[in-house]
Parts: structure tokens; sequence; C-alpha cells
């Protein structure tokens, strides 16, 4: 958590960031929408004892409901009273309140009252949307044991953050919880061995870098240094190891650490030569499959890795553009609701500006090109201009995503056809929806930002609301997640996890054939996903 500034308006970088042990607090949370069952979901997830104030509404979030029901949160039912932040925490700090969030609307005038009440009485405070008025800030965190990150951009846009937190740990190897608890063991046996003390001195505490002596020679006649210094031999494993050798550490490897004292050589990648621009330009329309880099076929490899320009399309993930070389320029499609077509007009000037000058021109694109991914349009006016498009062909999510979700789009006796839909038409409008087969699987792509207009939409066409479906999101990409439901229940499931784009739906029968809902509402499987 961070201090932040009080003036309305000016969001700066906290100045200190802390970690806190939650267990036992009172937290009071002011309010009854989603983001209030966020707030709830965080606070059980510390240990912290949850009271929840808000009046008897029908409003009131599905899932709060259900926490309320389990009897995970007290419910107030009334609104917000001043005393209640010295009279509902706990005796030991004398029922005052040990964290308060808001999630009311923030034009509501008791925001700026809680969060004055709050502040005069030294509680910590967060008002949604409002970061003028909150004392402390919410990090996006991962924990994998004792192992903790936290990520915030101090008021600045907590899906960055979000999306930050996901880029850093999806780079950590597997394991790196289990090597931080190992390697801690290991460091408090060498200090009790070499000092006869229990209590650590950790005078890396604050996360500083390395002091001036970290490799300082270490002389016979220093005794005193010399006791350290197999501590200070492990504090060179841990700065220097490659992650992934620190992760893969078992017990059994720890009796040759402590022998080892000399460092590997450091090797440096020697850049490769340049070679001349081809004399006419060549275009290739890549398709860059559902995410994960592995999944490209060699030849779009080949393509990507000897390109001088690439337009990529925005939902191509960071792992695949990687694969570019230093050297190439790289143009992240500026598409959004609205202004589709100009930024594909942009890339197709920008591709036949690139053609022209030489250059070796690849457009990346997500999925297979031709499958609502207007490949065939780009290779119609690229043409038109002297320059006929190479087309490699990439794995469609619309098929490779179900299979990472155990989904067969066809199986014997269930499903004997697939058909793929998009959720989007031409300017954002509502496609027409297919009639109901009973033994057809459908998958429907750009659907999720208005998943709750097709729902009404299929039910209209007589599609049964029993029917089982699965919304799968980043599919093969390291934060894969799949919600499993029906379409009677998807909407409020979504509601409830929030969303994790580019992500698909796919409804039909088969959605049960190797895994079943067992009478839930809806499932959750966000294990991470490896190749």
């Amino acid at each position: 958590m961070g201090p932040q500034p009080i003036m309305p308006g000016l969001i700066t970088s906290p100045g200190l960031l802390t970690s806190f042990d939650c267990s036992g607090q009172v937290h009071l949370i002011v309010g009854s929408n989603p983001l209030a069952g966020a707030r709830c979901a965080k606070s059980l997830q510390v240990g912290a004892k949850v009271k929840l104030i808000a009046p008897d509404s029908e409003t009131l979030h599905y899932g709060l409901r259900q926490r309320i029901e389990a009897g995970e949160v007290q419910w107030i039912q009334r609104e917000f009273r001043s005393e209640d932040l010295t009279t509902l925490g706990r005796a030991e700090v004398d029922q005052v309140a040990d964290l308060v969030f808001v999630t009311l609307p923030i034009e509501c005038a008791q925001c700026t009252y809680i969060s004055n009440q709050c502040r005069r009485l030294r509680i910590p405070v967060n008002v949604a949307d409002a970061p003028h008025l909150c004392s402390f800030t919410l990090l996006s965190s991962y924990s994998d044991g004792p192992l903790k990150i936290g990520v915030t951009t101090s008021g600045n846009g907590c899906k960055l953050s979000n999306r930050i937190k996901r880029e850093i740990t999806n780079t950590l190897p597997q394991g790196m919880g289990t090597a931080c608890a190992r390697l801690g063991k290991l460091r408090r046996r060498l200090w009790e061995e070499d000092h006869g003390e229990t209590d650590i001195f950790d005078e890396d505490v604050d996360g500083t870098d390395q002091k001036s002596n970290f490799n300082a020679l270490i002389l016979p006649e220093d005794a005193d240094a010399a006791k350290t210094r197999r501590i200070r031999w492990l504090s060179q494993i841990c700065e220097y190891w490659p992650l992934e050798k620190l992760a893969g550490l078992t017990d059994d490897d720890i009796g040759p650490i402590l022998e080892s004292y000399s460092n590997a050589n450091n090797h440096r990648d020697v850049p490769q030569s340049l070679g001349s621009l081809p004399h006419r330009g060549r275009i290739q329309l890549v398709g860059s499959g559902p995410g994960h880099p592995d999944l490209l076929t060699t030849a779009s490899v080949n393509a990507i890795t000897s390109a001088d320009l690439v337009l990529a399309d925005k939902l191509v993930p960071q792992p695949v553009l990687a694969l570019v070389p230093r050297r190439a320029v790289v143009h992240i499609a500026r598409k959004f609701p609205g202004n589709a077509d100009k930024a594909q007009e942009e890339f197709l000037e920008l591709g036949l500006e690139g053609l022209q000058k030489g250059l070796n021109v690849v457009r990346l694109k997500q999925g297979d090109p031709y499958i609502y991914g207007r490949g065939a349009e780009e290779f119609e006016f690229f043409e038109s201009r002297g320059y006929t498009p190479t087309v490699l062909p990439g794995i469609t999510s619309s098929l490779s995503a179900p299979l990472f979700a155990c989904i067969p789009p066809t199986h014997r006796g269930v499903a004997d056809q697939a058909l793929i839909c998009t959720g989007t038409g031409r300017k954002g409008t509502a496609p027409e929806m297919p009639e109901y087969v009973s033994t057809r699987t459908t998958v429907f792509l750009m659907a999720l930002h208005r998943l709750g207009d097709m729902v009404r939409d299929l039910k209209k066409k007589g599609w049964p609301m029993e029917l089982p479906c699965a919304v799968i999101e980043r599919a093969s990409c390291p934060d894969q997640r799949i919600v499993r439901s029906t379409l009677e229940n998807i909407c409020i499931a979504v509601e409830e996890v929030g969303s994790r784009p580019p992500g698909l739906i796919v409804v039909g029968w088969a959605c049960e054939v190797v895994k079943k809902l067992d009478g839930k509402k809806w499932v959750v499987e966000e294990e991470v996903f490896r190749l």
C-alpha cells in the first residue's frame, strides 16, 4: 500500500510500498455493487473479517449475497453512519475499524464525507475512482507461497497494473515460490551455524541494490567477515544465477552449491550483421495462431524473424512480438470501437509505403488471416498495386481454444458439426444469430463485449438457456482462463470474474463431454497454461 496525495486531480507515485499482515483485522466495505464483491474477496483472501454496510436492496451483487449466506461476510443492512468507524472494529483496538473501502458512485456525497472521517481517525481508506479521496491504493498482486509481487500505477489505471503484473509474473519460471522458501531455509541454517544465533539481521530488507562491498575480497585475517562468507556466497547465487536454475534447485543441490565459489563465464550475444534489403518489396500475411509462440508454423517464424517492417494486430501477444528482430520497425494497430476502418487504412498505407522502399513487410494477424481477419481484403489491396502477398495460415483460436479447454467441437453422438460466427457485425452492429441446432457446436468470436445482448438474441431464436457454454480467454497463453457455465448464468459469471481479452465463447452440448459443471452455476479454471 502507498500513501496518496490529497490534492484533487494530482496523482503521483507513492513514496512507500509495504506489506501488512491483515489477518484478524476488520475491514468495512460500503456499497453493494460488483466492486464491493471484489473488495470482499480480496479482504477475505488475506484473512480479514469483512463487514458490509449497505441497505437491503435487489441490487445486491450476486457474489456478495452468496458470501453473506455462507457466513463469510457480515451484512449491516442500512446506510453508513460515522460511528461505524469506531464501533465495528476489533476489541483490541477499541472497536476502531482497520480499513475502509468505499465502492459508492463517485458523485455520491458520502464518498467525501467517509474519506474525511477516516482521515481524521487515521483509518486507511480507499474510495473507488477517486484517488484524491484515498489514503492508500491497492496493488495488483501475485502470490506463490512466500513470494509476493505487487504492482500499482498509483491510481492511473488498474487495468494497466494488472497487465504489467501478468507480464512480469508470466516471465517467472515455475517453482519460484518454492525456491524462495528453500533459499530462505538455507540462509537461516547458515546464519545459525556461523553465528550461533537464530535471528537474522537482513541488511537487504529495503530492496536496494548491492552495497559497494558486495563483491569485496575477504582476507583470512578478517575473522568477522569470514563468518559471513557462506551467507555472502548465497547472496551472490541469488543475485547472479538464472532464475530458471534457482527455481530448479532441490535439497540435494545445496551441498555442492556451498562448495562452489566460482562464477560461470558470461557470454554476450553478438548481433548478426544486417543483410542488404531486397531490391523489390515483399508482403506476407502471417497468421500468429492463438497466442503461444510455440504454436506458430515454421514458415510464420521464418517470416517474422526476417521482417524489416511488421504491422501487427493489437491482440498479438508479447511473446510472439518478441520474435521480431530488433532492427525491424513494428507498428501495432490502433484499432478501437469506431476507429477500425481508419486504422485498417493506415496499416494498408504503411504496408504499401514499406513495399515501395523495398522492405520485407509482414502483416502479423491474430489467429488465421482469413478467419475474421480481413485477410482477403488486404490481399486484394496489395495485389491491385502490383504486390501479390504470400499468405501463411495460422492456427485459428476458434478451433484451438476449445481444444485447450478440453472441449471437442465435434463428438460422436453429441455434435456432428461446428459453426464459427462473429458476435459483432460491421461498424459494431449486432449480427443475425444462427438458428439453434442441438447437434452443433457454435463458436462466437468478438462477442464478449456484448455478451448480454447476444444471449438475449439467442434466447429469442429458441436456444435453450440450460445449454452449456464456456468463455475461453487468452487461449494457450500462460494466463489462460476458462469460465464454464450455461447460457442462463454465463453473464453473471463473467460479471463476477471480469474480462481478460482476447476471448471467445463456445456454446453447445459438446462443452460438457469432458468436463461437467456438476450442479454448479459456473466454474473458473485459471491454472497457468504451459506447453
